[in-house]
């Protein structure tokens, strides 16, 4: 574990882990079928972990509460209709990740104050030298695209491989790959402009 680890901790210290445990895909299954006591133990296990996602694509916790209570509905709904319960957790971030933008766009006129939590952007990699300032990653997010932020957010902060970050956006594996380089560049590029830019920290373009 990096210091930097230590101050931005990942949804899974200990990896991602793509398919979910013996007692979850039991509740899974049983969820499907109606059980509304083993929806709410999935809930209850995921619920900090998607917020947290939620805030850093967003931007607003208000907004995110409310994607990820979104994300939820259409979870309870749809879940008779997946194939593969041990998949749960890759979909359900889809369908986080898919109300986040949701909401971003029928809010995107809205003002928005950054609620610049303890949960936030982790370092990226070998690229600590380009982004050591937390303050300064804040401002970069706030200048890219809440799609950008999605993928930085499942391949960083969740810690997905390209395969499930792939799988979650529902796209192709080297699509994933390109848009994430896509996305890392834009955010180097805002961070520079924001440097470079006069005026206070509030500046920026805010989704």
């Amino acid at each position: 574990m990096t210091a930097f680890d230590a101050i931005y901790p990942r949804a899974w210290p200990n990896g991602y882990v793509a398919e979910g445990d013996r007692d979850q895909r039991g509740l899974v299954e049983r969820a499907g079928r109606g059980d509304h006591d083993a929806f709410a133990a999935l809930v209850d296990a995921s619920l900090a972990r998607l917020e947290a996602v939620a805030r850093l694509i967003v931007r607003d916790p208000e907004l995110a509460r409310d994607a990820v209570q979104d994300a939820y509905i259409r979870a309870w709904r749809d879940l008779p209709g997946l194939r593969d319960p041990a998949r749960f957790d890759a979909w359900l971030h889809r369908l986080t990740v898919n109300a986040c933008l949701d909401a971003v766009r029928k809010r995107r006129r809205r003002p928005i104050e950054v609620d610049l939590s303890p949960i936030s952007p982790p370092i990226i990699g070998d690229e600590s030298g380009l982004i050591a300032d937390r303050d300064l990653i804040e401002r970069g997010f706030r200048r890219i695209r809440p799609e950008q932020r999605a993928i930085i957010v499942l391949h960083y902060f969740v810690g997905m491989p390209f395969s499930a970050v792939a799988e979650t956006l529902d796209i192709p594996q080297g699509t994933a790959q390109s848009r994430l380089h896509r996305a890392m560049s834009d955010l180097r590029a805002a961070i520079a402009a924001d440097e470079a830019a006069p005026g206070p920290i509030g500046r920026g373009v805010i989704a």
